[in-house]
């Protein structure tokens, strides 16, 4: 399996920040980008972007397991979109539950012109190396303290570096690193009947260190300087203290409005966290990207739709459907907002399209790059590229 990785070069900050603020710690970027997903493409600083504070505030009821509150205020004068500068990204990972995050400094601007565009759209297409890596959603075997993690043998083979079968038991040492820059080793074996490959000793510790639980996933990742990295992705829990949250939730959601509002009105700029696993949708959306999905076509209804989606262990599928609404998500807050207007009616009646058509009951063709042809009239979605 691959990734693309972001390549902005200086543009993107990697970084951790410890107790304290004392000290920043690199976090690798193709590490990062493994654990957010491979539909996740951050704009690169020093680009125009348009910014949803519809979507940010999603992802926050998301991240909290709350539907957006109906008692938030909202603010009249914020529009649905900002055009904006992006002056700095930042890499980061929670000390705790090594979820990934990013942190973006935006700045409002009134216009933009054609050389903003074409620069957009010029690092949207940028060569973007390939990064080999695997991933694994955990079974109660593979959390137990007294056994091991089982590792497909292909995705052994291809990542790990080779065994020497001569050996009986074919056995190594591994030693990986995670978001933090912190050093797991494992014995990697290949025993059993029928054969398989296994991480024994350093498991168990590993699995007690990071709290991990069925459910989550472990990814393993090869990256350019051919260093073996690991990181994780949690399940989706109910959090465990319900009413803190439901007070963080609507305290979050109003912070979110009112410095988007206080920024839009004072072209000031202003910070926000991008939360990859919390929500499917992105809400800082490169300039060419949004364009593409706008302003580039006349989408109406029965025209054919395709979007690209995640699947089980990190992989991706591109779903067809057609178009059978176009409508605010929010006719009240949020009028003749482009955030998740388009309803589509997908064409497979299979399980995971059933999950998909109930999750994106408004497929975001404004997160997503969107082109229509006259012959085909399809209209298309691929956030993975």
């Amino acid at each position: 399996m691959k990734i693309s990785a972001n390549t902005s070069g200086s543009s993107l900050t990697t970084a951790n920040p410890v107790e304290g603020g004392e000290k920043n710690r690199v976090i690798n970027p193709e590490l990062w980008q493994a654990c957010a997903g491979p539909l996740v493409n951050l704009p690169a600083a020093g680009t125009y972007v348009v910014y949803f504070p519809q979507g940010h505030s999603e992802q926050v009821a998301a991240s909290m397991k709350k539907d957006v509150d109906a008692q938030i205020p909202s603010y009249p004068n914020l529009q649905s979109k900002l055009f904006c500068i992006l002056h700095k990204i930042t890499l980061h990972a929670d000390t705790e539950t090594d979820e990934v995050y990013a942190q973006m400094t935006l700045q409002p601007v009134p216009s933009f012109d054609r050389e903003a565009l074409l620069r957009s759209d010029l690092l949207m297409k940028a060569h973007k190396p390939q990064t080999e890596f695997f991933c694994k959603t955990l079974t109660a075997s593979d959390t137990s303290t007294h056994g091991g993690f089982s590792v497909p043998r292909r995705a052994a083979e291809k990542i790990f570096p080779p065994l020497d079968f001569n050996m009986q038991p074919p056995a190594q040492e591994l030693m990986a690193r995670d978001l933090h820059d912190n050093v797991w080793t494992f014995r990697h074996i290949y025993r059993g009947q029928p054969k398989r490959h296994l991480l024994t000793t350093g498991w168990s510790l590993f699995v007690s260190g990071k709290r991990i639980f069925a459910g989550d996933s472990v990814l393993f990742i090869r990256d350019e300087k051919q260093q073996l990295l690991l990181g994780i992705r949690r399940a989706n829990r109910q959090p465990a203290n319900l009413s803190s949250s439901v007070l963080s939730s609507d305290s979050m959601h109003i912070g979110v409005l009112a410095a988007a509002a206080h920024a839009a009105a004072n072209n000031s700029p202003f910070t926000v966290f991008y939360n990859p696993r919390a929500s499917s949708s992105e809400f800082v959306i490169p300039l060419a990207k949004y364009y593409k999905a706008v302003c580039s076509n006349q989408i109406s209804l029965g025209m054919r739709f395709r979007m690209m989606f995640e699947t089980e262990e990190s992989g991706t599928r591109r779903y067809m459907g057609t178009i059978t609404g176009i409508s605010d998500l929010d006719g009240v807050r949020w009028k003749n907002s482009q955030w998740r207007n388009l309803q589509v009616g997908w064409d497979e009646a299979t399980a995971a399209a059933t999950t998909i058509s109930t999750a994106t009951t408004a497929a975001a063709a404004t997160t997503a790059t969107t082109s229509a042809t006259t012959a085909t009239t399809t209209a298309t979605a691929d956030d993975g590229g």
